[in-house]
């Protein structure tokens, strides 16, 4: 059962983006962004994940997606791909590109008591209007600031089928997704329990250091990615996220 902190709600998202989380925003503007980071409590703000992945997308679109997924990178960042995770400085050499016309939001944060580490978990449409899921990593580096350090996306299998185009007098609403936050309970405040095995790719596993959050990876010889996460909540672990993401040129 997964127990929610707080939702944030009043985030409006629209962005254009690529699958490793960079393009061109259609979002909520810099004042509600603001206003979210300043009333959401503790160093653990779900908030600010929205607010880095906004900018990146911003930038995305002044400078090209490769560019600006560098400059929003840590050091080890990876991508995983239909042939499994690879390292992002070997795409340093490609041309920058232009924005992406991607749809993207993020839909839900996980992040641990410290604020160390985060996942953030949402939905994208391509530039081809497919549509699926992504997962990305967030590693808060020495300056207070949020890099990814890994990111996977997938198309849905099968897609689903095309909205109605809408009729004279429909009242349209494009952009009114909640973002469900969830903050592990901080060690001080409870003693954190063992956690129990995530069944999933243990050589590939990673815990906040805190120790409150951990997520891995697999990718199967059938071309799946699956990503899994668990917080520590009040006395337990928790699963967080779950996916299981085929390669956006497989869906």
């Amino acid at each position: 059962m997964r127990r929610t902190l707080r939702p944030l709600t009043g985030l409006a998202l629209l962005a254009v983006v690529s699958a490793c989380a960079s393009g061109q925003p259609r979002g909520p503007s810099d004042r509600v962004i603001s206003r979210a980071l300043q009333t959401a409590p503790g160093a653990a703000q779900p908030s600010t994940i929205v607010a880095t992945e906004l900018a990146l997308a911003r930038e995305a679109r002044e400078k090209g997606q490769l560019a600006a997924s560098r400059d929003f990178a840590a050091a080890n960042a990876v991508l995983h791909g239909r042939d499994g995770p690879v390292p992002f400085a070997a795409l340093a050499d490609l041309p920058d590109g232009p924005a992406s016309a991607s749809e993207w939001g993020p839909r839900q944060v996980v992040k641990s008591c410290d604020g160390s580490l985060a996942l953030s978990r949402g939905r994208f449409r391509d530039a081809d209007g497919f549509v699926g899921n992504y997962v990305t990593v967030w590693e808060r580096q020495g300056n207070g600031e949020y890099r990814w350090t890994y990111d996977v996306a997938g198309r849905d299998d099968p897609q689903p089928p095309p909205r109605a185009a809408p009729e004279d007098g429909d009242i349209v609403v494009t952009a009114m997704n909640a973002v469900e936050g969830l903050v592990a309970t901080c060690a001080r405040e409870m003693m954190v329990e063992p956690a129990p095995p995530l069944s999933i790719g243990s050589q590939n596993a990673q815990v906040s250091r805190d120790g409150t959050l951990r997520w891995a990876w697999e990718h199967r010889a059938d071309g799946i990615k699956r990503v899994v996460a668990d917080y520590f909540f009040e006395g337990e672990w928790v699963r967080a996220i779950e996916e299981e993401l085929a390669s956006p040129d497989e869906g």
